[in-house]
C-alpha cells in the first residue's frame, strides 16, 4: 500500500521520523529504571497525600511478591478495578512487575458488566476498592476467581485515610454493603513483604494489558497490547511531546483526571509521566467539579492536561474555574472523542493554552495522532501521525483513497495491538491484508498531512441516500446561544430511511424545538438538519466523558 508520508515535513524541529530502539526490555524494567533514577522525587499524590517513587517501588514490590505467592501460571490475567488512587497505581505496576497481565475494568460497571468481562479474560484475580465490592458480589458465584483483594478509600493514607473511609463510608454512603470472601490489600502487601520477590523473565511481546474496547454497554473486546506495543506508544509520544516540554527545568507535574483505567489515561498519564520522572495529581472523582476545581487552585504548577471534551466543558461554565491559576500550563491534550472549537476557544481564552487535540485507540496504546505542543491555536484536525506511523484511508473494498476523500483511517505502527483476546475471526476482520488496523474512524488526510476525523463509521446516519456524520451536525449546534452541550443520532424514517435527531443540554431556559429547528435551517443543509429535538438535562456519558449515543434511544 503507498504512503507518502506527507506529514513528516511539517514535523516540529526535534522530532524524528522514527522512534528510536527500545531502551527498555519490558515494561518491568521500564519501572525499575525510573524507581531507581527518581527515587527521592515524589511520584504521585492521592487525595492530599503524597508518595515517592521510592515508596511506589517498595508498595509495588511488596505487591507483587504477594501475587507470586498464589503460584498462578506465567500469563495469568489480574482485573483490576479503581478510580485513580494511590492503590491503582501500585496494583498495576505490581501487577507488570510480577510478570502478569492487568485487565483493567471500567469502575462504573453493572455486575452483568463485570461478569462479562472476567469471563472473557479468565482472570484469576480481582483487585478492587470496596465501594465496588457489592457489583462482585452479585455475580460472585457465575464469575468466580481465585483470589479477591478489596482495599478501602483510604487504604494506603495513614491516620488521614481512616477519616476518609469514615466518611465514605458513613456519611456519603459511598460503600454499599458487601459480603465476600478476600484479601485485605494492606494485608496482602504485608505477606509480600515478608516474601523474597523473584523478577520474572518477561519480553517485548509478552502481553501486557488487556484493554476492553467500548463504552459502558455491549460486549467489549480485548485488545492485547504487549509491552512493545506500551513502550513504543510511550517513546512517540514523549518524542512528540519534548519540543513544548523544554520551557520547563522543574519537575513536571502531570494531572491524572480522567480514568487511568482507561487506555488515553494511563499512556499518556501514568506512563508518560513515569517517563519523565513527574508528579502525578490523581483525581479519584473528576465528576465533583467543585471538588476538582478546589483541588486545580491547590495545584497551579500543573504542567500537563489531559482530558476530554466534556471534562473542558463542564470546567469553563463554572464561574470558580478562573479563580485557578495556569502559569505553568505547557500541553492540554484533548482526546477520547473530538473536541468543539467554541470549547477549545473558551478553554484557551480562561488557561492561556490551546488543545492540542490527538486520536487514539484501545487497539493502538493509543495514541495515532496529535497536534504539536507548538500550535499556538486549536487546529480542528487531530494532527499528523506519530513517528513511525503510517496511516491511510481506504475504501470499503480496502482500496486506498486519494487525498481529501474521506474513508476508513487505517494504521500501521509499532504501538498497533496484538489482536483481540480470543477472538480470531474478529482480529481478522479489523487489519487488512498488509497489516494495517481497520479503525472504524472516517477520516481524510489534508494537502498538509494532517489528518482529520470525520465521524464514526457506524455512528453514520444515510439520510435519503446522503451520508451524514453527527459530529459534523454537532459542531454547529454547539455553537448556538442557548446550547450547552449536543448530541445526534440517526432514526428510521419510512420514506427516507433515517434522519436525524438531536438530543440537547439547555444553558437558557427558554431555549425551544422551534428555535433548535430554524438555527438548523439557517446553518445546515437540508439533509443534514434535525427533523426532531429532545431536551435532556443531561447526556449519557461513559467514564471518561464520552457521549454514548447508543443510550440516547433510552432518553
Amino acid at each position: 500500500m503507498s504512503n507518502s508520508k506527507p506529514w513528516i515535513k511539517n514535523y516540529p524541529p526535534g522530532v524524528d521520523p522514527e522512534i528510536a530502539p527500545l531502551a527498555y526490555t519490558s515494561l518491568a524494567e521500564f519501572f525499575e529504571t525510573a524507581f531507581e533514577r527518581f527515587g527521592n522525587r515524589n511520584a504521585a499524590e492521592s487525595m492530599g497525600k503524597s508518595f515517592t517513587y521510592r515508596q511506589i517501588d517498595h508498595l509495588s514490590k511488596d505487591f507483587a511478591s504477594y501475587l507470586q505467592s498464589l503460584n498462578l501460571e506465567k500469563g495469568a490475567r489480574i482485573a483490576l478495578m479503581y478510580p485513580n488512587v494511590i492503590e491503582y497505581l501500585v496494583a498495576m505496576i505490581g501487577v507488570l512487575r510480577a510478570g502478569y497481565v492487568v485487565v483493567n475494568i471500567n469502575p462504573l460497571y453493572t455486575a452483568r458488566e463485570l461478569e462479562a468481562q472476567l469471563l472473557d479474560s479468565g482472570a484469576d484475580v480481582l483487585v478492587m476498592m470496596e465501594n465496588f465490592a457489592h457489583t462482585y458480589q452479585q455475580i460472585a458465584k457465575t464469575a468466580p476467581v481465585s483470589k479477591v483483594i478489596v482495599s478501602s478509600p483510604g487504604e494506603l493514607l495513614g491516620l488521614k485515610g481512616h477519616v476518609i473511609n469514615w466518611v465514605a463510608r458513613n456519611v456519603k454512603r459511598l460503600v454499599p454493603k458487601w459480603n465476600i470472601d478476600h484479601i485485605g490489600f494492606k494485608q496482602a502487601l504485608a505477606f509480600g513483604q515478608k516474601r523474597a520477590f523473584h523478577k520474572p523473565a518477561i519480553e517485548l511481546n509478552d502481553i501486557a494489558f488487556l484493554q476492553y474496547t467500548g463504552g459502558t454497554t455491549g460486549i467489549s473486546k480485548g485488545a492485547i497490547l504487549l509491552h512493545r506495543n506500551i513502550l513504543s506508544n510511550v517513546a512517540q509520544i514523549e518524542m512528540w511531546l519534548n519540543p513544548g516540554l523544554k520551557k520547563v527545568d522543574e519537575q513536571l507535574q502531570f494531572l491524572c483526571a480522567l480514568p487511568m483505567t482507561h487506555i488515553f489515561a494511563l499512556t499518556a498519564c501514568a506512563f508518560l509521566g513515569i517517563a519523565k520522572g513527574a508528579m502525578l495529581i490523581l483525581v479519584a472523582n473528576p465528576r465533583d467539579i467543585d471538588g476538582f476545581i478546589k483541588l486545580l487552585i491547590k495545584h497551579p504548577k500543573i504542567n500537563i492536561f489531559p482530558g476530554v471534551n466534556t471534562l473542558f466543558h463542564a470546567l469553563i461554565h463554572r464561574p470558580e474555574f478562573k479563580k485557578v491559576k495556569f502559569s505553568n500550563l505547557l500541553v492540554t491534550i484533548g482526546g477520547g472523542m473530538a473536541v468543539h472549537r467554541k470549547t477549545a476557544d473558551h478553554w484557551q481564552a480562561i488557561t492561556g493554552c490551546p488543545i492540542a487535540q490527538g486520536y487514539g485507540l484501545s487497539e493502538t496504546s493509543p495514541v495515532v495522532c496529535v497536534n504539536s505542543p507548538l500550535e499556538t491555536h486549536f487546529t480542528g484536525h487531530i494532527g499528523p501521525p506519530m513517528p513511525s506511523t503510517d496511516v491511510v484511508i481506504l475504501d470499503d473494498d480496502e482500496v486506498q483513497l486519494p487525498d481529501g476523500t474521506p474513508g476508513e483511517i487505517c494504521i500501521k505502527g509499532p504501538q498497533v495491538m496484538a489482536g483481540y483476546w480470543n477472538k480470531p475471526e474478529e482480529t481478522a476482520h479489523c487489519m487488512t491484508a498488509d497489516g494495517y488496523f481497520k479503525s472504524g474512524d472516517i477520516g481524510l488526510i489534508t494537502e498538509s498531512g494532517h489528518i482529520q476525523i470525520v465521524d464514526r463509521k457506524k455512528d453514520m446516519i444515510v439520510v435519503a441516500g446522503f451520508k451524514v456524520f453527527p459530529n459534523d451536525v454537532e459542531d454547529v449546534l454547539v455553537q448556538m446561544p442557548g446550547v450547552r452541550e449536543c448530541a445526534v443520532i440517526g432514526v428510521p424514517h419510512r420514506k427516507l430511511g433515517e434522519i436525524v435527531k438531536a438530543y440537547v443540554v439547555k444553558s437558557d431556559h427558554h431555549l425551544t424545538e422551534a428555535d433548535v429547528l430554524q438555527y438548523c435551517k439557517d446553518t445546515l443543509t437540508s439533509y443534514k438538519r434535525p427533523r426532531k429535538v429532545v431536551f435532556a438535562l443531561e447526556l449519557p456519558k461513559s467514564n471518561v466523558g464520552k457521549i454514548l449515543r447508543r443510550e440516547l434511544r433510552n432518553l
